[in-house]
């Protein structure tokens, strides 16, 4: 038996377009992200982190690449995606190279190292689902596309990061073969760190 996501063919992720990328998941629509979407996407970021009581000044909230879209997402072999519903966005999720934003504590300080590609290992961040569409598999849409956009680009391993707070989080990525590789306690909160390899 398939997953569940694939187990009807009109909740099976269908790729629509390949440049830019779009794809439907029943009546979800995943489209790149437009500058015009800005102002939606920072605040569903900022609501899934209070969900879990994460806010700035804590160590691991961070949101300045919101203010780099471009540069760290759609310049430099990366993706950002954004799911909607009727016209209205309720997922989102990125894909950027490793190397373009520091890791642990230095991550919420706002270090970009923008440089030659290292077309090596990727980060899948930003994953977020509105409360009122959750349930539904758009989160798992989100991370089966940006894991085809990631074989695309070349990558040969995704990691990511999340907090042992965000066990929905855990669970997705866990039903996609993630496996935990360290945790790190930032500011009294634990980050788990995780990772999968593409090829």
């Amino acid at each position: 038996m398939g997953a569940p996501w694939q187990d009807h063919p009109a909740r099976a992720l269908v790729r629509l377009q390949d440049e830019p990328p779009v794809w439907r998941f029943g009546h979800l629509r995943l489209r790149r992200y437009h500058a015009a979407d800005h102002d939606t996407v920072l605040a569903l970021h900022r609501e899934g982190l209070a969900q879990v009581g994460l806010r700035p000044g804590d160590g691991v909230y961070y949101d300045h690449d919101f203010f780099r879209m471009e540069d760290i997402y759609l310049r430099n072999d990366g993706e950002f995606l954004v799911g909607e519903l009727d016209g209205r966005i309720v997922a989102m999720g990125g894909l950027r190279r490793a190397d373009l934003v520091p890791g642990g504590r230095a991550r919420a300080f706002g270090g970009y190292a923008p440089g030659d590609p290292a077309l090596d290992a990727a980060e899948m961040v930003r994953l977020r689902v509105v409360p009122a569409a959750q349930r539904r598999g758009y989160g798992t849409a989100v991370v089966q596309a940006l894991e085809e956009r990631a074989v695309e680009y070349g990558y040969r391993i995704l990691r990511a990061d999340t907090t042992e707070l965000q066990a929905p989080a855990l669970a997705l990525y866990g039903k996609f073969g993630w496996r935990e590789t360290r945790r790190e306690t930032i500011g009294g909160i634990v980050n788990i760190y995780i990772e999968k390899p593409l090829r």
